[in-house]
C-alpha cells in the first residue's frame, strides 16, 4: 500500500534528483523509496524464530576470512539493485 509523503527539500536538490531519476528510468518517488529501503536494510534483522530448522543448522558452517566485510558487500549489491 502506498502512502503520500510530503518532504521539504532544497529546490536545487529536487531538480538534480529529478534528472537523476529520469536517467535511471525511475520516478522521484521510486528513487526516494529505494533510498529509504537502502538505508534502513541494515536495521532489519532476521529473528532466530523466523529461520527454519534447516537454515539454523547451516548457520556458521562456512568460515570467512578475518577481513571479510559482508556489510560492504551488502551495501554494494543493494546500490547496484536500487541504483543508489
Amino acid at each position: 500500500m502506498n502512502t503520500k509523503l510530503t518532504l521539504t527539500i532544497e529546490k536545487e536538490v529536487i531538480e538534480i534528483a529529478k534528472e537523476y531519476a529520469k536517467e535511471k528510468g525511475q520516478s522521484l518517488s521510486e528513487l526516494v523509496e529505494n533510498y529509504f529501503k537502502f538505508v534502513t536494510v541494515k536495521r532489519m534483522k532476521i529473528k532466530e524464530k523466523q529461520l527454519s530448522p534447516k537454515v539454523r543448522k547451516l548457520r556458521g558452517i562456512i568460515k570467512a576470512d578475518d577481513n571479510f566485510d559482508y556489510k560492504q558487500i551488502l551495501t554494494e549489491e543493494l546500490s547496484k539493485k536500487y541504483g543508489v
